[in-house]
């Protein structure tokens, strides 16, 4: 979903200009003259300047190479000035060969011992094909009566970071899992030393996942956001193979890759729709799409768009420039598939120019041999939007402007009690839509648990246990009537939050628990746009508060509550600090829980840490 593009300089793209080829500027020039009418004013998901002096020098260069801000720093900017702008953000010289100073590496040994999935694991954004977000009792080996007992084993500091977004995968003992800066990290589960390290071309925002191979062998699939599809071998992190999912400049993988039957499935998204706030862009060309990989030699099988459409002129915008769509309709979250039906299942955001598809905000079913679309069940129609709606000049914004609801949450297939299923859609409007999946996405029952808008509504994420669905409120507002907008960012301490239970047969609200007090608390938000996860009798939500809570699923009663807003001494001997909790949700394996902590975007607390809790004297 759209929060989802929101990291490290990604709207300072919106300020690209034309080249300028002139001797090499110093660095004070080149950010006066490239980055300071973004960094400098608040523009809207940028990073301010104090943010970006927090980071590594190496972590600036690498974005302007291959990152976040590359078609800044390879069109408009040399080398040595890329060097020269970073050093002078941060005053520190700049390391070629940077490195986690302190990393704390494992001892060699040999992976797996034994087969990874025969020991409890957690693979991927849902943990399963289906998304559910539920780990089993004998996974999870984390009883309800235990959970107000679960206390801080370790932490692990992602150098230099402001922020985190992957979600851990933990296969075989081992924690799996990317960061900001394109490191994708193997973590030994129990201690949380380094067993190895892979850079990606960009960075790594969607949780990995693993899967056997051939001989004994396993490999990590993943996706950055430069739009790059990757498999490494899962033993030593090197790299397998590699492939340009979407040539588009803003093309992204932001959700995590599902596999199955000896194929990897790969959702595709952009952020062009910020890049049209600039209005010297032309808009707009991205569609959404899904791709299909052969698992162990990378060959594309085929590539399905969300919108079948190719993109042409439509009329011209504000300025007098030529627009064009259809456009849009990402696939931001994981893929859901459905081997019984032989189907996938994904979520779609807006378009971001008109004519507005029918396959926007909407649960799609592909076939899962040929990728073809197989029936459609749109939760809004209409919905054409793109940021530069959200500027006072309207640049680039289509006439009849949607209000950007995203079908955003990866859709969950659903057991019930007498074994039947349904397909369940949850939308930034704040509905959640539960759909006969035997009736081509028949809708069964629709209900409103949240106000919606840009930020959610229902976010990132849900769960269930078959007998209810479990869904956080994010509902994020700002004091100003600007809102992200503001020269002031800041967010408003009373808005959003809370946790809601509702059957699914019948769509009754069965408890609803409310959100986190701000009192007190610095850049407070109570809004919990954090994923759910479920285990038998708890369930856990955090909230942008930075508080880690769980609750009786059968009540809604909170048992345990962990405040992350502190500094925390590291098992790699980086500094680490805890900050707001957005995004990733809980991940539990084995009598252990995980969960991320420190998502800095929309004014809230910078973090940067992965946390890991277990039982006293384990």
């Amino acid at each position: 979903m759209k929060s989802a593009m929101l990291r490290l300089g990604m709207l300072a793209i919106i300020c690209f200009s034309a080249p300028v080829f002139a001797d090499d500027r110093d660095g004070e020039t080149v950010y006066k003259a490239e980055c300071a009418s973004c960094h400098d004013s608040n523009t809207p998901r940028t990073p301010s300047f104090s943010t970006l002096t927090e980071l590594q020098t190496s972590r600036i260069v690498g974005a302007l190479e291959t990152g976040a801000m590359r078609l800044i720093g390879t069109f408009n900017l040399t080398g040595p000035e890329r060097v020269a702008v970073s050093e002078f953000i941060t005053g520190k010289p700049y390391d070629q060969k940077w490195n986690d100073s302190g990393t704390n590496m494992c001892k060699p040994a040999s992976w797996p011992a034994t087969d990874p999935f025969a020991a409890p694991y957690w693979n991927g954004w849902g943990n399963g094909l289906a998304n559910t977000r539920f780990q089993s009792a004998d996974r999870a080996n984390l009883d309800a009566a235990d959970v107000p007992n679960l206390e801080l084993k370790w932490a692990f500091a992602f150098p230099g970071e402001t922020f985190m977004e992957s979600q851990p995968t933990v296969v075989g003992g081992r924690i799996f899992m990317g960061s900001p800066n394109g490191t994708v990290y193997a973590l030994d589960a129990k201690t949380g030393c380094t067993h190895w390290r892979f850079k990606a071309k960009g960075p790594v925002k969607a949780p990995v996942s693993i899967a056997y191979l051939r001989n004994g062998k396993y490999g990590v699939f993943f996706g950055d956001q430069s739009g790059r599809v990757y498999s490494l071998d899962a033993a030593s992190g090197s790299l397998r193979w590699m492939d340009v999912g979407d040539d588009h400049p803003s093309a992204r993988v932001t959700g995590g890759v599902q596999i199955h039957n000896g194929r990897v499935y790969v959702p595709m998204a952009s952020f062009e729709e910020v890049l049209a706030m600039d209005p010297d862009y032309t808009c707009c060309v991205f569609r959404g799409s899904v791709i299909a990989y052969e698992i162990d030699s990378g060959k594309r099988l085929w590539k399905q768009f969300t919108i079948e459409q190719p993109p042409s002129p439509i009329g011209r915008d504000t300025n007098g420039k030529v627009m064009h769509g259809p456009s849009g309709a990402g696939v931001w979250s994981a893929v859901t598939i459905d081997p019984k039906r032989q189907l996938i299942y994904i979520g779609t955001g807006d378009n971001y120019s008109n004519p507005a598809s029918d396959t926007s905000d909407s649960v799609v079913a592909l076939d899962l041999d040929s990728g073809k679309i197989t029936w459609i069940y749109q939760g809004l129609g209409g919905d054409a939007w793109n940021v530069g709606c959200m500027a006072k000049e309207q640049v680039n914004c289509p006439q009849n402007t949607g209000p950007d609801e995203d079908m955003g949450a990866s859709p969950i297939l659903a057991t019930l009690a007498d074994g039947s299923n349904v397909l369940i859609g949850a939308q930034k409007s704040g509905v959640a839509h539960v759909l006969d999946p035997d009736a081509k996405g028949a809708l069964k029952w629709q209900k409103k648990l949240a106000e919606g808008g840009v930020q959610g509504g229902l976010q990132w994420g849900q769960a269930t246990d078959g007998r209810a669905l479990y869904a956080s409120r994010s509902d994020v507002r700002w004091l100003s009537e600007e809102g992200v907008l503001s020269d002031q960012i800041q967010l408003d301490p009373n808005a959003g939050g809370g946790l809601v239970a509702v059957d699914l047969t019948s769509g009754e609200i069965l408890w609803d628990a409310p959100p986190v007090s701000c009192e007190g608390r610095p850049r407070c938000s109570p809004a919990q746009g954090a994923a759910v996860t479920a285990i038998p009798g708890v369930v856990f939500s955090g909230s942008q508060s930075g508080e880690m809570r769980a609750f009786e699923s059968a009540t809604g009663k909170e048992i345990w509550r962990f405040d992350t807003l502190r500094e925390f001494d590291t098992v790699n001997g980086a500094k680490g600090r805890g900050g707001s909790i957005d995004q990733a949700g809980t991940v539990i394996v084995n009598g252990m829980v995980y969960f991320n902590s420190g998502y800095s975007k929309f004014g809230a607390n910078p973090g940067n840490v992965l946390l890991s809790f277990g039982l006293p004297g384990s």
